[in-house]
């Protein structure tokens, strides 16, 4: 199964999404910040295996757009799914195998868009 690194700087919101995702997924990464999680896209072992990047629209260090920018630099053909509040546009994740869900959501909500992202990309990669 594929790894889902979840990049969140807040201890106690990334522990409730790494179980969460972890009872259906399996193997849930966290990164701190996007610089922890950029270094962790650049080893080989651990890219090998990856399959979705969950990341906020606001994270430590470089701010979404821009993250995930460099990621797609890094790993083109990665699924991401940025998380953002009611208020925030989804206009700067408008590019294909990019998901944006704005919060308040449904946990049914998240693992179905990850699961519909996961398959996508292992569809792609077979």
């Amino acid at each position: 199964m594929a790894t889902i690194l979840l990049v969140d700087d807040d201890p106690l919101q990334a522990s409730l999404m790494v179980s969460l995702l972890g009872r259906r997924f399996g193997d849930v990464r966290r990164a701190s910040d996007a610089s922890e999680a950029l270094c962790l896209v650049e080893q080989p072992e651990f890219a090998g295996n990856l399959g979705l990047v969950i990341s906020g629209h606001h994270t430590l260090g470089i701010g979404g757009p821009a993250f995930v920018g460099e990621l797609r630099t890094r790993m083109p053909d990665l699924p991401v799914l940025v998380l953002g509040a009611a208020d925030e546009s989804a206009a700067p994740y408008t590019a294909e195998k990019i998901a944006f869900l704005a919060k308040p959501f449904a946990a049914e909500k998240i693992l179905d868009l990850t699961s519909q992202l996961l398959a996508d990309h292992k569809n792609a990669v077979a």
